[in-house]
């Protein structure tokens, strides 16, 4: 016996958004997509933060443009910053209603001597925990105390609690560089889509 019955599948709506911040101090555009494929346009101004930001697209399988315009002859405070906060809100926008998702996500990623692990959920409550006690003030043009700035601008925005703790480590380079590594595996993890729970949020409260 044969059917005729023609069965068809819907394709996931695709998580993409486009933000434009612009203040007196920085003008900042992002583009995501977070079912990408790892590419990357990045021109940020420093050097060190394209090479990270570029960790976030490659290793978190998301497609990532970012330019910024600040006030570099300043410092890279206000750049820093207002880069992760543009990325929050762009974040909370491709990601929507948060129907499907794992919502938790962790990872931990080694370099050479370093050793860092991330958590993170995306709660809709935002709050950064960070240990991390870099070993140099500066990586290239990054002052390493931004790297706090950077994730309390995303958490602030992106509505997500994040946890970061650098483990291991002496070269700076190597600290930042799994830090950033591994939020790219566990916001991955946390934002891919979960079948046993299709068209559900994943809280008992019914929102996220």
């Amino acid at each position: 016996m044969t059917s005729n019955a023609l069965v068809t599948t819907q394709p996931i709506t695709a998580r993409t958004a486009e933000v434009q911040r612009n203040t007196a101090e920085t003008r900042v555009h992002v583009r995501v997509n977070l079912d990408g494929t790892g590419q990357a346009r990045l021109n940020s101004g420093i050097g060190f933060l394209d090479h990270m930001l570029d960790q976030i697209a490659r290793h978190g399988l998301i497609d990532l443009d970012v330019e910024c315009a600040g006030d570099l002859h300043i410092d890279g405070h206000h750049t820093v910053e207002d880069i992760g906060i543009t990325l929050g809100q762009a974040f909370a926008q491709a990601i929507g209603d948060k129907k499907g998702i794992r919502r938790y996500g962790h990872a931990y990623v080694p370099l050479d001597e370093a050793l860092s692990r991330v958590v993170i959920d995306f709660s809709g409550r935002p709050g950064l925990e960070m240990d991390v006690q870099f070993t140099a003030g500066s990586i290239g043009q990054l002052d390493t105390q931004l790297v706090y700035e950077f994730f309390q601008g995303f958490v602030n925005h992106a509505g997500v609690t994040l946890h970061i703790d650098n483990l291991k480590g002496k070269n700076a380079h190597h600290q930042c560089e799994t830090i950033f590594k591994a939020f790219a595996r566990a916001v991955r993890f946390a934002l891919e889509h979960d079948e046993r729970m299709a068209g559900v949020i994943p809280s008992t409260k019914g929102a996220l």
